[in-house]
This record gives structure tokens, C-alpha cells and sequence, in this order.
């Protein structure tokens, strides 16, 4: 393939941000680096990089790449490991992410995924920022919410989560108990910092309190969770563990529009790929066998 070897450096140079970085992991000159890089961007006819004090950050066209050059290392990869009849012996990294409330969940899954396949490094990031499957920034994300929609991902229900309502012991020491919805403008409550999240529950929360009683506010749902256990507010949890605590209380009834889906989405490029398919297979073994409950 033509220009394979830009192709491979400016995508290394794109994933690890900098052309020193980049020569170390290579094991080449920076000179090397730069060259390769100005010799694809003008066979390409365009700019893959932001040039900056700090490093390179890539263009459009340089996450394009990204995505392209991994999808093709997947594949030389599978290729190589039918070649030398290595069967499902995987290798590099395989990368998952989801956010920071479904981690204790996917511990177990990756737990056993990585002890099947030790020679596989698993690369959990933990976000609640859309990472772009479409670059190659993770092979599997498991995402909350209404359902994915992008036209090229590879989507399947995978939990539903229910959601309450709940305040810890240490809220209630302080300042007791709402008997009612109309007592919420007496407390304090641990909500998101945009009120048009994808998360119904807390647009629920939003539209029913007061903004000034939103005391805590957060960008991550792992943030508002620990927030509530910690009594800095009244707020949101999964439901089911929740109430298995001896430390907290429901406030009100759940509402069926705090019910919380939990997709797994993967990139069509990648779906088909070896790492992809046997998390799968290994995901419907473990539901089937209850071990990962």
C-alpha cells in the first residue's frame, strides 16, 4: 500500500499527541517524524495536524485517518494471526469506555474478558463525554440514554437500570426529610450542570426543583453519585443498590421515565474485527451463566 509507513507515523503522532512522543514509540528520528507526516499531507492534499507550542492535534481529516489506520491494523492483525495459525490468541489493546456509575458493573466483564485473553491489554475510559467510535477511540462503548443514533454504529440494549430518588443518613442529620414535592424548595439537591442532559431522571430534576436548591452541580453522574452518598444533596442512584444500603432513603415513588437504558455500541468498521467478536461471544457466555451478576 502506498505511503503505509506515513500512514502508520502520522497516526501514532495523532494518538499520542506530540512528533517527540511519537519518534520514542517508534523508535526513529524526529526528523523521520516530520517528514513522513509532510510527505502524506501533501500526497493528501490537506492539513492532518494543528500545529501548536504543546504538540500536534489533529484535523477532521487527521482523526479520518486515525480511524482509517486503525481499522486496518485490526485487520492486518487478524490477518497475521490466521497466517500463523494463532487462532483467538488476541493481542494489543482493546479499548472500552462508559461512564463512571457502570464501571463496578464492567469490572467483572473485563475481568473475566482479560482472563481468557491475557495477551490483550484492556483500556477502560471511564467518560461521560462521547468518545468518537468513528476514530478508533474505543472499540466498545457502553452509552446511557436514549438510543444511539449514529447511522454507522452497531447498537444493542443492554441493561435497564432503574433509577431513584435518595438522600443518605447524613442530608437527613442535617436537614431532614421532604414530606413532599412541595417542600423541595426547602432543600438541597445534587443535579447536572445542563438541564437538557440525556439522562430523564435528571431533566425530571430540572423541571421539578427549583434551580437555586441545586446546590451541587456536575458534569459527570459518577461525580452526583458519590455527591449523594456523601450527603452533599438529595439526588439520584441506581436503584437496585441503593436500596440494599442501610444509609439511605427514598424520597418519592420512582417515576418509569427515570428508567435507564444502557446501549453497547461499536463502530461498523470495527464490529466484525476479532477483539470485537469474542468480547461478545464472552459477554454471552457470561450472561448466560449468571457469573458477571
Amino acid at each position: 500500500m502506498q505511503h503505509w509507513t506515513e500512514i502508520r507515523t502520522a497516526a501514532r503522532v495523532a494518538r499520542l499527541g506530540t512528533v517527540s512522543a511519537a519518534a520514542e514509540s517508534l523508535g526513529v528520528h524526529r526528523a523521520t517524524i516530520n517528514r513522513h507526516v509532510d510527505t502524506l499531507e501533501a500526497a493528501i492534499g490537506g492539513k492532518l495536524f494543528q500545529r501548536h507550542a504543546k504538540g500536534f492535534t489533529p484535523t477532521d481529516l487527521g482523526r479520518e485517518l486515525l480511524r482509517i489506520a486503525d481499522t486496518a491494523d485490526e485487520q492486518f492483525e487478524e490477518l497475521h494471526r490466521k497466517a500463523q495459525g494463532q487462532g483467538d490468541a488476541l493481542r494489543g489493546d482493546f479499548i472500552v469506555t462508559s461512564i463512571a456509575t457502570y464501571a463496578p458493573t464492567l469490572m467483572l466483564i473485563l475481568r473475566a474478558f482479560g482472563d481468557k485473553h491475557p495477551g490483550l491489554t484492556i483500556r477502560f475510559m471511564v467518560s461521560d463525554s462521547l468518545l468518537r467510535l468513528e476514530y478508533g477511540e474505543a472499540h466498545v462503548a457502553f452509552r446511557a440514554g436514549g438510543r444511539p443514533e449514529n447511522p454507522d454504529n452497531v447498537v444493542r440494549e443492554f441493561e435497564r437500570i432503574e433509577i431513584g430518588l435518595f438522600a443518605h443518613q447524613i442530608y437527613i442529620d442535617r436537614y431532614g426529610l421532604p414530606d413532599r414535592t412541595n417542600d423541595f424548595p426547602k432543600h438541597r439537591f445534587a443535579g447536572t450542570v445542563d438541564p437538557n442532559t440525556r439522562a430523564g431522571f435528571q431533566r425530571w430534576l430540572h423541571e421539578n426543583v427549583p434551580a437555586e436548591c441545586i446546590t451541587f452541580r456536575s458534569n459527570s453522574m459518577g461525580t452526583l453519585a458519590q455527591a449523594v452518598l456523601c450527603g452533599n444533596g438529595i439526588g439520584f442512584l441506581p436503584r437496585e443498590a441503593a436500596l440494599e444500603r442501610g444509609d439511605l432513603v427514598e424520597i418519592v415513588p420512582p417515576d418509569p421515565d427515570w428508567l435507564s437504558m444502557m446501549w453497547m455500541v461499536t463502530h461498523v468498521d470495527l464490529h466484525r474485527s476479532a477483539k470485537v467478536q469474542a468480547f461478545l461471544k464472552e459477554l454471552e457466555h457470561l450472561r448466560r451463566t449468571g457469573d458477571w451478576l
